[in-house]
């Protein structure tokens, strides 16, 4: 049944939050066993962009180096837009990083995990947790096993839940939803060839598109609807992607249509709602979309998974090591991360709407031919600044005001 070894640390999920809090505590010297029920390389639904400060995260993790070896391609120019207003630039470095990118899953998901493994973690792909060992209340360990294989038994001081927002280990241990937003839209994306694109993310009426290259000369287009025109979209989905790229974005979408060649299936994201969830308990704790998440337009959440892996693995370190109790450890844990995410759960939950407050709209019209508030604009989208310092109320009087 397994069992023999004593685990420090089970990571349930490998991807962009289960491998960096496993390779972080295995480089801590812990004793770290990371699952997950894919093998990699393999892809997973997501638009996969990385803001500066996610790509800041893998520097410091020595992967960055990696990743670019792959030929990801640079995006150093944005465009946000919205009516007629248009916002060009970028941000200034954010700790060290002047660009962003947009890698497939299939690449950066299969770096982080050679990554975990490379630190000292046990990682077994292909391992499916079948349920959680419970003891007085408290997270003991896993039971699972590979397919067709035996069920295994392994035990651990804390069990780490980043496994998504179906979230095996948030069931298991009946997490609470303590904030919920529901959410607004649905998204179908693909990768076409023959498109040269810089990021471009343009809202239109109650319709987005987005556009970003990636691997392989690919470019990635999404669009993203209402989630009331949901069943009407499916019925031909091809002819109503094109249509918003031709309504919104007139030239790219006859770009699209006569030069871009789709290379792949169109992919449906029906999100959630957005939500924060308890993320903490006796011998559990969850981290990346299992402990919160929110829609995927503002292209947060790889880049959340990052720094909120990072915050967690030094608290479970200090819980293992006796530093101070793990059950303070954690709650701090879920106290830094709701603070340092809120801004941009709340700025995420109201542009997604697709309908722009006056308020929000007025600051979109100034940025437009601001270009020094735009660059701080791109700052807060690459996580340079928050939202509370871009929209200090002193910050948008001076915005505004010059607009008078």
């Amino acid at each position: 049944m397994g069992g023999a070894v004593m685990y420090d640390a089970i990571v349930v999920g490998a991807r962009c939050a289960g491998s960096p809090v496993g390779m972080l505590l295995a480089k801590q010297g812990y004793r770290v066993l990371v699952v997950d029920r894919s093998t990699f390389p393999s892809d997973t639904i997501s638009t996969h962009y990385i803001q500066q400060r996610g790509l800041a995260r893998l520097a410091s993790w020595g992967l960055l180096d990696k990743l670019l070896a792959t030929d990801v391609p640079r995006i150093k120019q944005m465009t946000v837009s919205y009516l007629d207003i248009v916002i060009n630039g970028f941000a200034d470095p954010i700790q060290g990083i002047d660009f962003t990118c947009a890698p497939r899953r299939t690449v950066l998901d299969t770096i982080l995990v050679d990554g975990a493994r490379a630190a000292g973690a046990e990682v077994r792909e292909g391992y499916t947790v079948r349920e959680l060992i419970i003891s007085d209340g408290a997270v003991v360990g896993i039971r699972g096993g590979f397919a067709g294989g035996e069920v295994t038994e392994e035990r651990a001081r804390i069990v780490i839940g980043a496994d998504g927002r179906n979230s095996f280990v948030a069931q298991a241990v009946d997490a609470e939803i303590y904030q919920r937003v529901p959410a607004e839209c649905f998204i179908y994306y693909s990768y076409f060839s023959g498109l040269r694109t810089d990021f471009h993310s343009r809202i239109g009426a109650r319709e987005q598109i987005g556009i970003w290259p990636t691997h392989d000369d690919r470019t990635l287009v999404a669009v993203m609807r209402k989630i009331d025109a949901f069943e009407d979209f499916r019925t031909d989905v091809e002819g109503n992607f094109h249509q918003i790229a031709r309504t919104i974005v007139p030239e790219f979408g006859e770009e699209l249509a006569t030069k871009g060649k789709r290379e792949d299936r169109f992919y449906p994201m029906r999100y959630p709602d957005n939500y924060y969830r308890q993320s903490h308990g006796d011998g559990w704790a969850l981290v990346g979309d299992a402990g919160y998440h929110k829609d995927p337009l503002t292209g947060l959440g790889i880049s959340d998974a990052f720094e909120y892996a990072e915050l967690l693995a030094g608290r479970v370190h200090e819980g293992l090591s006796g530093q101070r109790p793990m059950s303070e450890a954690l709650a701090e844990y879920q106290r830094v991360r709701d603070e340092k995410s809120h801004s941009g759960f709340e700025f995420t939950c109201a542009i997604s709407t697709l309908e722009l407050t006056p308020q929000l709209l007025a600051v979109f019209r100034a940025l437009g031919s601001n270009a020094e508030y735009a660059k701080d604009f791109y700052a807060m989208i690459g996580g340079g600044m928050t939202g509370e310092e871009f929209f200090a109320p002193e910050r948008m009087a001076k915005l505004l005001g010059a607009q008078v």
